[in-house]
């Protein structure tokens, strides 16, 4: 999952957990402990979220239908990409509170904390939150704007800038999916979180 679930799965009441959920890709394993606890306990949560979704059979499910869209070793990008788009598009079904305020709330938090995140997400920080990648997540417009960043930063031929057109067609199917992971990885995430 992408950065909204990620934050999303955070304890609202947890800072610092919210803090290292966020920057934990951008944190080697051997620089964790340069984190207070409360930031390297998020680090964690990110990484059993990251395991736990690879691993499952509906998110393989996913995987496995835009690898043979042609999307290869981005497969797992996309498909985060996309169950971002499904959370941000139905978020009224899971918080009772409204998408807009959400992201308006974990930005606060983070713009608050940025000294403590490492450099490369220090940079990007300011242009997620100018542009409000979250909200953008629930159009098509910001999944393919999302995408064609990504594209950028891939391997030259990774067709990522194309995958909001895949959404599109197989819109249901991808819905489905997401559907039927999102209370899944909840609950794994309530065993795990504290």
């Amino acid at each position: 999952m992408n950065f909204l679930a990620h934050l999303y799965l955070s304890d609202p009441a947890d800072p610092d957990l919210l803090l290292g959920n966020f920057i934990a890709d951008s944190v080697p394993g051997r620089q964790l402990e340069a984190y207070l606890p409360g930031v390297q306990r998020g680090i964690r949560l990110h990484r059993l979220i990251d395991t736990y979704t690879d691993q499952h059979p509906v998110v393989r499910r996913t995987t496995a239908r835009l690898r043979e869209a042609g999307y290869g070793k981005y497969a797992g990008v996309v498909s985060d990409v996309f169950f971002d788009h499904f959370l941000a598009r139905n978020f009224p079904e899971f918080s009772a509170e409204p998408l807009l305020d959400f992201t308006q709330r974990v930005f606060a938090l983070l713009l608050s904390r940025q000294a403590e995140m490492p450099a490369r997400v220090q940079q990007f920080l300011p242009y997620l939150v100018r542009d409000n990648w979250l909200l953008r997540y629930a159009d098509f417009e910001g999944v393919g704007q999302s995408l064609r960043g990504l594209s950028r930063r891939a391997s030259p031929g990774s067709g990522m800038e194309t995958a909001v057109a895949e959404l599109q067609r197989h819109y249901a199917a991808y819905e489905a999916d997401f559907r039927e992971f999102w209370p899944q990885v909840r609950a794994y995430v309530g065993t795990v979180r504290s």
